[in-house]
């Protein structure tokens, strides 16, 4: 992995800053060196401690933070670094050397956007870095691209794009960023039926995820708001249905 080769994707946009969290000094400094070539603001942190003291002053726009490290693990800091964000629109994507479903999946579950197996190639990870930054801005701007920023309201539920919050109910809902995406497009059109590939394109893009990680969000956001909003019509894709009616 640290073979000498630097990385240099041209870039256009803002710097944004990133946070790097890894025990190996080594894979710290490979990854520092190619996202500061990359213009990207970045701050670097040899442990879970060191970086939850960070975000207590600070929010960065991409969190990059490996699986297992001694003490607390990445899993519990992305979830305390989720609570800490309090719902802000922060990317978290997690490092890990394990090839198991499970490590992935209890990644996602702990708030992560997405992950990437080591050995990491930066051409990849940057790449998917600012494909994620992208279209975070594009959902900001306009909804996805199609829906208005602002409030919209559809049968129990109220969608605040610009907060990042979803009232149900007149409870008030602070989810990640991906499960509130995901939820706002099934909300956006109560009835239809979202095939998991319209579902990859509008949420992930071009960014590769794993085949669970749609099964993952949709089981927390049911676990969240109950089984009756969100139906899965097998073999095709998942829909959303207002109140408990068909």
């Amino acid at each position: 992995m640290q073979n000498g080769t630097t990385l240099t994707i041209s870039n256009n946009m803002v710097k944004h800053n990133i946070l790097l969290v890894d025990d190996d000094n080594d894979i710290l400094e490979f990854l520092e060196y190619n996202f500061k070539k990359n213009d990207f603001n970045v701050h670097a942190c040899s442990g879970s401690s060191e970086a939850l003291s960070y975000v207590q002053k600070n929010i960065p726009d991409v969190v990059i933070l490996d699986v297992m490290m001694p003490g607390m693990d990445g899993i519990e800091l992305c979830e305390r670094m989720r609570e800490k964000f309090n719902g802000k629109s922060v990317i978290i994507i997690m490092l890990t050397a394990r090839g198991e479903d499970y490590s992935h999946i209890a990644g996602l579950e702990a708030g992560a956007d997405d992950y990437i197996v080591k050995p990491i190639n930066p051409k990849v990870l940057i790449t998917k870095v600012k494909a994620m930054l992208r279209r975070q801005s594009n959902y900001q701007k306009n909804g996805n691209g199609k829906m208005r920023s602002g409030e919209t309201k559809n049968g129990d539920f109220v969608i605040d794009r610009e907060k990042y919050v979803i009232y149900e109910n007149g409870n008030n809902h602070l989810l990640p960023r991906k499960e509130f995406e995901l939820m706002a497009l099934l909300v956006s059109k109560p009835g239809k039926v979202f095939t998991r590939e319209e579902i990859y394109d509008k949420i992930w893009g071009s960014t590769f995820v794993g085949e669970r990680t749609i099964d993952v969000h949709i089981r927390k956001l049911r676990e969240r708001f109950g089984d009756r909003y969100i139906k899965t019509v097998k073999g095709v894709g998942y829909k959303f249905v207002e109140g408990s009616s068909e």
